[in-house]
């Protein structure tokens, strides 16, 4: 049994728990139970049990971006990393890998900028963000106050009303 089903399934004492079998699947996550030979019954478990997603997945053209600057920032680092090892050794090479790394740097950083407005532009086309703002909070709490205040009204009118019928000498 996973931890969701655990979670979901009544308490079980000890004493209350069936008895394994022999070649029948055992109690504890669905494994099989040994037969006498060793060898397990039944049918194989899977490998993995696949999941939902505790996040929804990016949108195709934000991924897209956001690979891109992931491969950028690699390179990058990449080069920077060669500016650096060049300079210590002194090679000819390490001015032109110091301005290259300059340069690429900018374009990481335009990179990932460009996730950043990707992502924003995709909300605000396809992604309706179901946030109440506080004005909107603001309003549905005072509209909730005033019906509960016609309710309240309604309900002393009507005891009002069968107070005054229960006072009524003779019937109509």
């Amino acid at each position: 049994m996973g931890t969701a089903e655990r979670r979901d399934a009544p308490e079980v004492g000890v004493a209350e728990r069936p008895a394994r079998m022999v070649g029948r699947t055992g109690p504890e996550r669905g494994i099989p139970a040994r037969t006498p030979g060793g060898v397990r019954a039944g049918r194989q478990q899977p490998l993995w049990v696949e999941e939902p997603a505790k996040r929804r997945r990016m949108a195709d053209p934000v991924r897209t971006a956001a690979v891109r600057a992931v491969l950028v920032i690699a390179v990058t680092l990449i080069q920077a990393m060669v500016a650096f090892l060049c300079t210590l050794a002194g090679s000819w090479a390490a001015f032109p890998m110091v301005i290259s790394s300059v340069a690429s740097t900018v374009v990481a950083t335009w990179a990932v900028v460009d996730v950043w407005v990707t992502r924003q532009v995709w909300n605000q086309r396809y992604g309706v963000v179901s946030e109440p703002s506080s004005t909107a909070r603001q309003l549905r709490r005072e509209r909730r106050a005033a019906r509960r205040r016609e309710r309240t009204a309604r309900r002393d009118q009507e005891r009002i009303a069968r107070r005054a019928g229960a006072k009524r000498l003779s019937h109509p």
